[in-house]
């Protein structure tokens, strides 16, 4: 058999600068085109239907997003039903039933089409822990199922092949702490009770039948369209967060990274207890935020920790001080720190309290109890005897057996 070996021809310098010159006219033009599309709409209103309320143990099982132009106008709606293949929660959460979501794709087949969706845009949000919460813990979930996918397929070959990535926004916004930070009166947080309160909508909020009738396609997207008017009314409030600064809790919340830290911190002071009113704060204390407060949480927990208090994010029995601006209507942590007798300050007395706060009592690690030695009894080893073979005293072929001959006495 004759091989025959061929030779490629040099390439033409002309030829490859031209194609190289076609290749980056359109990247520039793709770049000039995604650009014209953020210029019309800059915002994208996230709203997530799930089967329970935490990422951490719920899944995802619809995706509202509505993008926005400057002035608040709709240009894009996209909604989307996802199949984790796992229990879809209650319906009353997402008016979704099994037939609804059975031969609906997973989330990690619409990646890319959210990631463009996302990317580079102002992500408006109604509880936005949550919201992108859900968001980043099913992209990651669908990059490792692709990365295990693409392991398989290439277990063979070199090199490793990229399978895609999480959204990169530009900014994240969260209308219900907006709407906290103007000092609203909120007495029920969600989207159609707060969009009553604005009036930008005479939606009630409590459920309904003729709501619960409606397809939750339709239910879900007036909800994002709510989301987005109500960002509009409170822009001067608006509560905005960097992507990066954020990271998950326990729960799979996205919450900035001085609560979490400020949550797994110990405490390097032992706590003196319940604060008392009138008196100062000592070293060690467990301060409790709660959401109904006009200032930054961030902040006001970074305040108290830079002062050597302790902080939580529950209300337990371990808890000082709950700083909370709403004591007419006690509700949620404030509630719960009446029934446990714990007191409540505004954000602004907490800050005030920071400037003098008394030094506590530093935890020392407890020296292990030292027991005394009882008397040690050595015994003496007893003698062995002589170790039984356990071959057979059969004869051999040459008619001698295993055993030592005896000595005779």
């Amino acid at each position: 058999m004759t091989i025959e070996h061929t030779t490629q021809p040099p390439a033409d310098p002309a030829q490859s600068e031209s194609a190289g010159s076609a290749s980056n006219q359109d990247r520039h033009q793709d770049r000039s085109q995604r650009e014209a599309e953020l210029v019309a709409a800059p915002f994208a209103v996230v709203h997530v239907d799930s089967s329970g309320i935490h990422p951490s143990t719920a899944r995802m099982v619809a995706l509202t997003i509505v993008l926005l132009s400057p002035t608040g106008d709709v240009v894009e709606t996209f909604y989307q039903v996802f199949d984790s293949e796992s229990d879809i929660g209650p319906q009353h959460l997402h008016g979704l039933t099994p037939a609804d979501i059975a031969d609906q794709p997973s989330f990690g087949k619409t990646l890319r089409q959210v990631n463009g969706l996302l990317d580079g845009r102002t992500l408006i949000m109604h509880n936005m822990p949550r919201t992108w919460g859900f968001v980043y813990a099913e992209s990651k979930l669908a990059l490792r199922n692709a990365q295990k996918r693409a392991r398989n397929r290439t277990r063979n070959r070199r090199g490793r092949r990229r399978v895609g990535r999480v959204a990169r926004p530009a900014l994240l916004v969260d209308t219900l702490a907006s709407a906290r930070r103007a000092g609203l009166p909120l007495t029920d947080s969600r989207v159609r009770a707060v969009a009553t309160e604005l009036g930008v909508s005479e939606l009630s909020a409590v459920a309904s039948v003729e709501r619960a009738q409606r397809p939750a396609q339709e239910v879900s997207v007036e909800t994002a369209q709510l989301i987005g008017k109500i960002f509009f009314r409170l822009r001067e409030h608006a509560a905005e967060y960097q992507p990066n600064n954020l990271k998950a809790d326990r729960f799979g919340l996205q919450r900035s990274i001085t609560r979490v830290e400020a949550m797994d911190t110990p405490s390097a002071f032992e706590n003196p207890g319940v604060y008392e009113p009138g008196t100062r704060l000592v070293q060690g204390m467990e301060f409790v935020v709660s959401p109904d407060i006009e200032m930054d949480p961030d902040s006001v927990i970074a305040a108290g920790v830079a002062k050597g208090l302790s902080y939580g994010e529950k209300v337990t029995r371990q808890s000082s001080v709950v700083v909370c601006n709403m004591t007419s209507i006690l509700r949620g942590k404030a509630m719960h720190a009446d029934r446990k007798h714990i007191p409540l300050i505004d954000d602004a007395t907490f800050l005030e309290l920071l400037a003098d706060v008394a030094p506590g009592v530093s935890v020392t690690k407890q020296a292990a109890p030292t027991r005394t030695a009882s008397p040690v009894t050595v015994q003496k080893p007893k003698p062995r005897g002589r170790r039984r073979s356990s071959r057979s005293n059969k004869p051999n072929r040459a008619g001698q057996t295993n055993r030592a001959p005896q000595q005779e006495a």
